[in-house]
């Protein structure tokens, strides 16, 4: 793999990881319409990198959050053991929000006995094409939503699992997973930019187990030694462009101009469905 197509790489996945234009449903389009079948399976660890690499951007955005929740969850495992969590009613928002983003992961595990399923999916790209328009639908819809209200304090129970399940049904490729767990935030009531943050925090857990799982892969497969500067440049990249995402969607979503983002997949998805049926 050359430099440029490490920094190629790293933009797409900073910009489409983020963005509500699916990073799985891109990388399946690269791989059927670019001869990239075999990509995942040579660049495994450039895979597991740039996915790293996003979950910099999201530390580097929300790191008083994270270290809050780190501090908080230590703190709650310790008041759980002793008298004194008793008498602490109710839990520090930090604290709440560990056991919401706990529960809201939980739904990803109904995926794993499906998972080989899913993985074909990559490969029918007529369903990659219809997903990114389902994708479009549903950010057309979120931003149509009045706007809630909901925040750490208020947030259920219910509403943590339900987003959740909206993360995990977005696994298949052309859904986009932030996309739909922000706007099924919305969907819940939750203020905007609430959403947005809370969306993001849920990817943690999600793209870490994720990220190891696949650099497990990676190791049967090897590693090139000479290839690890070329993939450190698009790990940095991807952290970079992921950031400055991240930013963007804050502000969006804050404007009520989130499903704007729903005519580029709406069009993406029509071009891929043309394309498909074409060649």
């Amino acid at each position: 793999m050359s430099y440029l197509m490490s920094i190629l790489m790293g933009v797409l996945q900073g910009i489409a990881e983020f963005l509500p234009i699916s990073s799985s449903g891109h990388l399946a389009i690269f791989q059927h319409f670019f001869g990239m079948e075999n990509y995942e399976e040579t660049q495994m660890l450039f895979t597991v990198l740039l996915h790293f690499g996003t979950l910099i951007s999201v530390c580097f955005v929300y790191w008083r959050d994270i270290l809050d929740m780190i501090r908080e969850f230590f703190a709650g495992l310790i008041a759980l053991f002793s008298r004194s969590g008793s008498r602490e009613t109710p839990p520090p928002p930090a604290r709440r929000l560990v056991l919401m983003i706990i529960l809201g992961t939980l739904p990803l595990f109904l995926i794993l006995p499906i998972k080989s399923r899913i993985e074909m999916l990559f490969s029918n790209i007529l369903f990659v094409g219809g997903a990114l328009i389902v994708t479009g639908l549903i950010l057309h819809l979120s931003d149509r939503m009045a706007k809630g209200r909901k925040s750490t304090r208020t947030l259920t129970v219910i509403d943590a699992l339900l987003v959740g399940c909206a993360q995990a049904i977005a696994v298949v490729p052309g859904l986009s997973r932030s996309g739909t767990t922000i706007s099924a935030g919305m969907m819940r009531g939750f203020e905007r930019t609430f959403a947005v943050r809370f969306s993001f925090l849920l990817s943690l857990p999600a793209v870490f187990g994720a990220a190891i799982l696949e650099l497990k892969d990676a190791a049967e497969y090897g590693v090139d030694p000479g290839q690890l500067p070329v993939y450190l440049v698009g790990t940095i990249v991807a952290a970079v462009v992921g950031y400055f995402a991240i930013r963007l969607v804050n502000l969006l979503a804050d404007r009520g101009k989130f499903g704007k983002f729903a005519y580029y997949c709406w069009a993406m998805g029509a071009v891929v469905l043309v394309a498909g049926i074409l060649f």
